[in-house]
């Protein structure tokens, strides 16, 4: 189970408001197109700009993710827009596109990937966004990655978010793996590592500007890259086969020999 950003999409550091008036233009202008009363660009951009920042900051206070897509269309009908469903994804589309473009992936992640999945693993994507799903998978196919990942659940289609428990129980569920078979791969030890460590999930970080000098708890695999996982993920299953073959055969001794 991977997180999405500084996990599986690298970003980096992002001048956000250049992204974001990069976003505002392109929809705006498909508005526009598309015979849509969008008004003046500069409120235009006021409006949304203010719009998802005091939505961030309530979702910051109740730890819920807001859905974008759907704050977009009620906006617009107040507006009084007149698009179809299509045209609606394309505009949320449109709005994360220019952040999808900073998105720097693996060379070789679809090769490790392929390895993951040879391994009769099960892949899933477990990411806290306001994003539409539509948008985000329609990135992960673009970079053939959308294939992999049968499992993905996106914060803004629950009521919790990470760090809270009930998300990693979602995932738990919705694999349909005992905890202690999963492995989360992700890059913020307080909403990765140490709540998948709580439900009973191993836990791999993956290094990232967001880790840097942060205290590593006990027994987190570090990586570097995805690619170093089919190797760790080959010792592991090793390691925890040998284990249960001593336990096993621990418990075949004689009583007499048990103090």
């Amino acid at each position: 189970m991977f997180d999405l950003g500084e996990t599986l999409l690298n970003f980096g550091r992002v001048e956000t408001m250049q992204v974001f008036r990069q976003s505002a233009t392109q929809t705006y202008d498909y508005l526009m197109s598309h015979g849509q009363p969008a008004g003046n660009f500069w409120w235009y951009f006021v409006r949304n700009q203010v719009a998802i920042h005091v939505r961030t900051l309530w979702g910051n206070i109740t730890g819920r993710d807001f859905d974008a897509l759907s704050l977009l269309k009620k906006y617009g009908l107040r507006r009084g827009y007149t698009l179809s469903e299509e045209q609606w994804r394309e505009v949320g589309w449109l709005w994360y596109e220019p952040l999808s473009r900073i998105a720097k992936v693996e060379p070789d992640i679809k090769e490790t990937l392929a390895k993951l999945k040879g391994m009769r693993l099960k892949l899933g994507i477990l990411s806290n966004t306001f994003i539409s799903a539509g948008s985000l998978d329609r990135q992960l196919g673009q970079l053939g990655m959308l294939e992999f990942f049968p499992y993905r659940l996106y914060s803004y289609q629950f009521e919790f978010r990470k760090p809270d428990r009930r998300i990693f129980e979602a995932a738990i569920t919705k694999v349909g793996e005992p905890a202690d078979n999963i492995l989360f791969v992700g890059d913020r030890i307080y909403t990765d590592i140490r709540p998948a460590l709580k439900v009973g999930m191993r836990a791999a970080l993956k290094s990232a500007y967001t880790n840097k000098d942060k205290v590593v708890p006990n027994g987190v695999i570090k990586i570097e890259r995805i690619a170093e996982l089919p190797a760790i993920i080959e010792t592991v299953n090793i390691d925890d086969g040998r284990r249960k073959t001593e336990d096993r055969q621990s418990a075949l001794r004689p009583l007499s020999s048990v103090f």
